[in-house]
């Protein structure tokens, strides 16, 4: 079995990177915040599929993180992580502190504009703020030339695409599919926090989602159909819905009502409190 190592400072990691390269080989990259599951390992094995060495990040980035958010007990297991890694093909791991990664005095930030203001970006305006920041800053010091991010994080992928469009990054984005527990739930490590109980509520939200997008393409008006999706995931026992919405996979724009045009794509997402643990899916019809 492969042992990923490990790195901590910016130095090492562009050194093991610089000498991979030399060897002529591509890079791939896929950045965490640990906790990884299944869902994260395929992300890894596909750019493992794509690349000829592969680094992983682990960091817990606190700009992502509104004040009372879940910061301070977001799930870490540094080590059962790096075993993981290694046994799915990884060969090294970025586990950068805040000070490598923010060093002090820092002022530069990134920002999206438009795509960060809808769907989760009404709900937590500083989110995208903080997540295109340290894939940018994360990708200034990886120079990958292949990063994977998966497609649960529907809304983030886009946001990361049209970041690096528009800074000529030169970076080849790839999305992975969402990866489900047997039920329809998306595997996401903040399932942890739910109780046994809110667990088996909780896959509600695939399949009101699941339904929308078969209704969807047998004609149903976009309207009627986000409609009923609202019902099925509070009837289920949410304790609120943030949002559900039907949106030009591209640009993540709400789509007029009626039926979808013939070849028209539409992206399904939807974000709801289970109990006091938030949950996110998407689905594209």
């Amino acid at each position: 079995m492969q042992q990923a190592r490990i790195v901590r400072t910016r130095t090492e990691l562009q050194d093991a990177v610089a000498a991979e390269r030399k060897k002529g080989r591509q890079i791939g990259f896929v950045p965490t915040m640990g906790a990884l599951h299944d869902g994260h390992i395929s992300l890894v094995r596909k750019a493992g599929e794509k690349c000829d060495f592969v680094v992983v990040s682990i960091f817990v980035n606190p700009t992502q993180f509104a004040p009372g958010e879940d910061l301070d007990r977001y799930p870490r297991d540094e080590a059962g992580d790096v075993a993981r890694l290694g046994e799915a093909g990884c060969d090294l791991v970025y586990c950068p502190s805040v000070e490598e990664m923010y060093p002090a005095g820092s002022l530069t930030n990134v920002r999206v504009e438009e795509m960060s203001d809808l769907l989760d970006g009404i709900h937590r305006p500083h989110f995208f703020y903080g997540v295109a920041t340290v894939v940018a800053r994360l990708f200034i010091h990886v120079k990958p030339d292949t990063a994977v991010f998966g497609e649960k994080d529907y809304q983030q992928l886009q946001i990361i695409r049209r970041m690096v469009r528009d800074l000529g990054f030169g970076i080849e984005i790839i999305g992975g599919r969402t990866w489900r527990d047997a039920d329809g739930l998306a595997q996401s490590s903040r399932n942890a926090y739910l109780s046994e109980e809110e667990r088996a509520r909780a896959s509600a939200i695939s399949s009101a989602l699941h339904r929308a997008a078969c209704r969807i393409r047998i004609g149903a008006p976009v309207e009627e159909v986000v409609t009923e999706a609202r019902g099925l995931i509070l009837a289920a026992g949410f304790a609120k819905l943030d949002y559900v919405s039907a949106v030009d996979p591209e640009d993540l724009q709400d789509l007029p009502d009626g039926p979808l045009r013939e070849g028209q794509a539409c992206r399904l997402l939807a974000a709801a409190w289970m109990g006091s643990t938030r949950l996110i899916d998407n689905i594209g019809v």
